[in-house]
């Protein structure tokens, strides 16, 4: 495919949606710091870290995306690399291992490692695309993850291990997993996901649920009215900013429980909600669509992939930005537990906004270089 060619098919709207909501994002940042003077200083960063993400997104995509699946080992080899010394060597936060710190700069391997994760599996079910549907083709992609996944579950980060375990199912799904495969792992998930949930209620201790996670679980299933600025008042806090918001919202800058600083970790976790408090429950749909808008244009290069490897990386990145996007917004809406999953291209963080373009511009190389088929 001769250059002119190849940019022709380049996916503006994928762009310009990444762009505008990432310009939001960062705008809401501004807001959000509330003029605190240690966070001021997140919003130039997060204006760097846009500007080297549309960057990324354009050099990625200008090299075809197998290069990248050739490069999968030595990429595993680094990433593990990282998460090892991560799990020694890594800023607390949270009870939990989570990045490194370069200066002023945090460097979170995790983000990065879920799109090495998505190239990993990529690149595996490309070549297994003839091999039988049997248990031993599902323990290889299993066998390929796990590795990360492992690594990302010692920290502990169970939030993002939902995430890779969610790609992988979604992986498994669209290249032809057997029903009783699929039977098989929902009875195993359903008996762990009661496991946490008893474990979580009578406070029993365990390597890989630290106490605040276990009390996270614990007030969503069995919140303790009486408990107005303990576990559960960042989420109460939430949910008056999101109603307080209304149709059309506050104004900009003008959000009183985000200005006042009641609502806590309002640039990251609970962006959504001071979004919404802002611009209304208008703004907080026009989120949703511009998200679902990324997810489609995902899912629509995966369908117009030259193979299974492209299909794969376009699948995995439109699974990565819905999941995450719709646990943050069921986050702050009370209808999920609290984690520490970001709204993508929304909240603050550098490593998880250069994550996603990076993803993004995995998505792009695979556009324009698409097989012959009505756009």
């Amino acid at each position: 495919m001769n250059r002119k060619l190849s940019w022709r098919n380049f996916d503006f709207l994928l762009l310009g949606a990444v762009v505008l909501i990432t310009a939001f994002g960062t705008a809401m940042i501004r807001s959000a710091v509330a003029g605190n003077e240690v966070l001021l200083p997140l919003v130039t960063r997060q204006i760097y870290f846009a500007i080297l993400g549309v960057i990324v997104i354009f050099t990625v995509a200008s090299i075809d995306y197998r290069y990248w699946l050739a490069l999968y080992r030595p990429m595993y080899i680094v990433i593990m690399g990282f998460l090892l010394t991560l799990t020694g060597l890594g800023q607390v936060a949270f009870g939990a291992q989570r990045w490194f710190q370069v200066g002023v700069l945090f460097l979170q391997p995790t983000e990065f490692a879920k799109i090495i994760a998505i190239v990993i599996l990529a690149r595996y079910f490309e070549a297994a695309q003839y091999h039988p549907r049997d248990l031993r083709w599902v323990l290889g992609s299993i066998l390929w993850a796990s590795g990360i996944i492992v690594m990302i579950l010692l920290q502990p980060n169970l939030s993002n291990v939902l995430v890779l375990l969610v790609i992988l199912a979604v992986m498994l799904w669209i290249n032809g997993v057997q029903i009783k495969h699929v039977l098989f792992a929902g009875v195993a998930g359903f008996v762990v996901a009661i496991s946490l949930i008893a474990i979580s209620v009578t406070g029993i201790k365990t390597p890989f649920l630290r106490p605040y996670q276990q009390q996270r679980i614990a007030n969503f299933l069995v919140p303790d009215p009486n408990d107005t600025y303990g576990n559960r008042y960042n989420v109460q806090q939430a949910l008056i900013a999101v109603g307080s918001g209304g149709l059309l919202g506050q104004g900009y800058g003008h959000g009183s429980q985000t200005q006042l600083r009641f609502l806590k970790v309002r640039h990251t976790d609970f962006i959504f909600a001071a979004s919404s408090e802002e611009f209304g429950a208008i703004g907080g749909v026009l989120i949703i669509l511009a998200l679902a808008a990324i997810v489609w244009r995902c899912v629509r290069t995966a369908q117009k992939a030259r193979d299974v490897s492209g299909a794969m990386i376009a699948f995995g990145m439109a699974t990565l930005i819905f999941f995450q996007a719709a646990v943050n917004i069921g986050m702050n809406l009370n209808v999920l537990p609290v984690s520490g999953l970001p709204l993508p291209f929304v909240s603050y963080g550098g490593s998880g906004l250069t994550a996603l373009m990076l993803g993004v511009g995995l998505v792009e190389s695979v556009a324009m270089r698409h097989k012959s088929m009505e756009f």
